[in-house]
């Protein structure tokens, strides 16, 4: 509750994690107290939130320009316009490419300094990570009929393990930070 101890660019990852949470509850929510069926409807809140946490984390992270913030607002707005549910594989690529880029430059500049005394670079590294395979996860979803069941979980598992990496990291280096 306490996160005195984060500096003004790391208290975006407690926001991250908070986002993320919340998701989730609306989704179980939805699910299992209001019985929705789709749980469609959140998918644009899902991506642009995470576009938008995660551009900002790494746009103050590496002290770039405040006209990045430009595309990345135009590209949210755009996510909200086009609610179209057949492009929603295609928005969470192009939304994993452009934190895969802003977290690889973030990355790059943390390894060129002399010094790496970064308390959150193995939390960008899986950053970087998790989404560079979710973007060949999602690639592969245009295949998966080709696919048996097995191969099927098999990937996402993937995907699900690489996800609770990236989780744990975050709080592995929260509860560090804290010590």
């Amino acid at each position: 509750m306490k996160y005195k101890f984060f500096k003004n660019t790391e208290k975006w990852y407690v926001y991250y994690i908070i986002f993320l949470f919340l998701i989730e509850a609306v989704v179980k929510v939805s699910l299992y107290v209001f019985e929705h069926d789709d749980v469609n409807f959140l998918f644009p809140y899902y991506v642009s939130g995470e576009l938008l946490l995660l551009a900002s984390l790494f746009i103050k992270k590496s002290n770039l320009s405040y006209y990045f913030y430009i595309p990345v607002v135009l590209l949210v707005g755009y996510f909200f316009i086009d609610s179209k549910i057949e492009t929603n594989d295609i928005k969470k690529v192009v939304s994993n490419i452009v934190v895969i880029c802003f977290a690889g430059y973030a990355l790059l500049t943390e390894i060129k300094n002399n010094n790496i005394n970064n308390r959150f670079i193995l939390a960008d590294s899986l950053i970087f990570l998790y989404y560079a395979v979710s973007v060949f996860v999602f690639f592969l979803l245009r295949q998966m009929e080709n696919f048996s069941k097995g191969e099927m979980f098999l990937i996402w598992n993937i995907n699900n393990i690489l996800c609770c990496f990236l989780y744990i990291s975050i709080i592995y280096t929260f509860l560090k930070l804290k010590k």
